[in-house]
Formats: structure tokens, sequence, C-alpha cells
């Protein structure tokens, strides 16, 4: 069963290469030049867990290249019951270009519902980069709220490279 409640016979769990060493280099170094060549935003954040090692290898690349560096957030999934209540966490400020990160886009549920936290919030979100897009409906349900979907990679991409696919 996937987050979106889809049934699938492909599961594939992105945390494996997100939060490995080589991972977080190629996707910090990918994700970078992806946001750069598409959209010129202040942060990138979407909803955990999913998002976090994506958006931080990426905010931490940044800010070893030139330009300017982006800093990175996390969306929670309710606010907190305690403390200071915020659903958003980190350096996001009210006002800021914001690209969304998604580990995998199915239904495209989590993404959007990164995107009314931040809109909430007052941030102004350019778009989505997503690690992986599993093209069953997600990226065009993203694009009817007339957002930009770029996908690092498919799932037609990746099927060759799974042995038991």
């Amino acid at each position: 069963m996937l987050a979106s409640g889809k049934q699938s016979t492909l599961y594939i769990d992105a945390r494996v290469t997100t939060m490995s060493p080589e991972g977080l280099i190629l996707i910090g170094n990918l994700g970078v030049a992806a946001i750069r060549a598409t959209w010129k935003a202040d942060s990138i954040g979407g909803l955990t867990l999913g998002a976090d090692p994506i958006s931080y290898a990426i905010s931490y690349t940044s800010g070893l290249q030139s330009g300017k560096p982006l800093r990175a957030f996390t969306v929670r999934k309710e606010s907190k019951k305690h403390g200071t209540g915020k659903l958003i966490e980190g350096p996001f400020q009210s006002g800021d270009c914001v690209v969304v990160v998604e580990d995998v886009i199915t239904s495209g549920s989590s993404a959007l519902q990164a995107v009314a936290a931040i809109r909430n919030a007052g941030g102004i979100v350019q778009g989505v980069l997503a690690l992986v897009d599993r093209n069953e409906g997600g990226r065009q349900a993203i694009e009817d709220m007339g957002l930009t979907v770029v996908s690092l990679v498919t799932v037609e991409e990746l099927l060759p490279l799974i042995p038991s696919a």
C-alpha cells in the first residue's frame, strides 16, 4: 500500500538512496541544477519524511556552489500540539519563493498538502521538484494547480535497473 492509498506491485523506497552518502551527493547536485534551471527560489522543502533528506542535500549543495544558497525547511503532517505549534519548521520565511520537494509522486497529494501549508504561511510556491515520478496522475494533479513539475527520474527509467521488475 502506497502513501496515496493505492495498491502497487512496485514499491519505491527512495529513502535507501536519499539517506545514503552517495545518494545525497547525487541528489544535491542534480537538484540544485534542476531548480536553478527552472525557478528562482529562496527556500525548498516538503512534507516530512520523504522530502527532508532531499531538501537538506540540495540546500547543503547550494551553499557550496556559487549563487544564492537555498534554505531548507520541513512541513509537518500536522501542527505540533505543544511548543510553538508550527506546521513548518526551519528557516522558511513568509514571502519566500519556494520549490516544494517530493520523493515519489504518485497521486500528488503529499506535494499538494505541502503546497497548501506553504501558501497558508505566506510562501509563494514556484513548482514541485520530485525525485521520482511514478506517472500515475500526480504530475497532472499538481500541474492542474498551475504549478510546474520537474522530476529527476521516472519510474519507467528506473524499471530496467530493478532486478525483480
